[in-house]
């Protein structure tokens, strides 16, 4: 998967690439040399991600100090936006030229360089504002939920899901310390991570992941793993998470007792595992020898399995991995690519689903435009 998405990025640079210097850079009437130093810059922000890759890291963790990796962020963002509004206006001008008939030429307003200036402008302001409310920190949303079969006892209980925080190279230790706070802050009685806490190897994450040693829940501190997990070095973090508090249930379930009841909490791995040669997702051998009668909460970072979940007598999945989108136009291409599970709540035949936007920005696109943040306080309720 990783490998799909990575050739992905760096096809779509690359046609990003040709069509502005096809657009741009060739007809610009200056002389070849000039053309020449236009199209480098060009090359090299649209290229980022392979340079990311071959060069400083990995695509998903290049190890590079936060103003160059924001500088070069912005830069890639805005070549991105200004492709797309270019091709936007293309499409319009000769959408005009048909319907007024090929034999009349419009001319349009403006100069060719006020136009592209114009043009570029409204591509780098919001990639920019896109940008900071990508690094912003995550807002809480306070939500209730019930569940049919849950016992009066359990009603109240508390969760905070924290997803999707992706720990990299630009969040520093002092946003995860501003995270914790504000989820110690909600007295959660259980806190449920679920999946791409972190990018990049342990050791370079250790001075940014030490704060969350400090989250703080009644009835404990649970995760299962996404597949930034997996990029990642998979065994070392399944080594390093128990030693931050937080216990990871990789196809497997913690029976908590809560209230005098009993509380079934599973957690099941990612499906990119595979391609690891590790176990993929497996929800019976998750649930194997859990009570019948407890209401059962399934940790599982993607949401597309739920209607298969939801057979399996689940009561409520939290789920991330989608980023909601992450910028407002993309939602549709990003729910179809999940099952049509994109954010906020789903009724899953008898099971209710829940899809977090995600608490971070992963660094290949770091931008989140009407799409923020968040940290889900939920509040289980039993039937009226």
């Amino acid at each position: 998967m990783m490998m799909q998405l990575s050739v992905a990025i760096h096809v779509l640079a690359g046609v990003m690439f040709a069509y502005l210097l096809v657009r741009l850079i060739l007809p610009w009437p200056v002389a070849g040399k000039i053309k020449l130093l236009a199209a480098i810059p060009l090359l090299l922000v649209s290229q980022q991600h392979l340079f990311f890759r071959y060069a400083f890291g990995s695509l998903s963790s290049p190890e590079l100090p936060v103003p160059v990796l924001l500088g070069l962020d912005w830069g890639f963002v805005s070549l991105l936006f200004w492709c797309v509004l270019l091709v936007i206006k293309d499409g319009f001008w000769w959408l005009l030229r048909l319907i007024q008939g090929m034999k009349q030429q419009v001319a349009p307003p403006f100069s060719h360089t006020r136009r592209q200036a114009m043009i570029a402008a409204a591509a780098m302001i919001p990639a920019a504002y896109g940008l900071r409310q990508g690094q912003a920190s995550p807002g809480v949303r306070h939500m209730e939920v019930r569940l049919a079969r849950l016992p009066k006892e359990l009603d109240g209980l508390r969760l905070v899901q924290i997803s999707d925080l992706h720990i990299g190279p630009l969040l520093e230790a002092q946003k995860i310390r501003a995270v914790v706070d504000v989820v110690n802050g909600l007295s959660p009685d259980l806190i449920l991570c679920t999946g791409d806490l972190v990018d990049g190897m342990p050791e370079y994450r250790a001075t940014s992941i030490a704060p969350l040693k400090d989250l703080r829940a009644r009835y404990g501190v649970f995760g299962c793993p996404g597949n930034h997990e997996y990029y990642s070095d998979y065994a070392a973090w399944m080594r390093t998470f128990p030693l931050l508090g937080l216990t990871m249930l990789p196809n497997s379930h913690a029976v908590l007792k809560i209230r005098g009841q009993e509380l079934v909490l599973a957690g099941v791995t990612d499906v990119v595992a595979e391609r690891f040669f590790l176990p993929g997702p497996d929800l019976t051998q998750a649930l194997a020898g859990a009570p019948e009668g407890a209401v059962r909460i399934l940790l599982d970072h993607r949401p597309r399995n739920a209607p298969k979940n939801a057979r399996a007598g689940v009561d409520l999945q939290l789920s991330g991995h989608t980023h909601g989108g992450q910028i407002l136009g993309l939602n549709q291409l990003v729910a179809l690519m999940n099952q049509g599970f994109l954010s906020g709540w789903y009724q899953v035949d008898k099971m209710r689903l829940y899809v977090s936007p995600g608490a971070g920005s992963w660094l290949a696109c770091p931008v989140r435009l009407g799409v923020p943040t968040e940290i889900t306080h939920l509040v289980l309720r039993c039937p009226v």
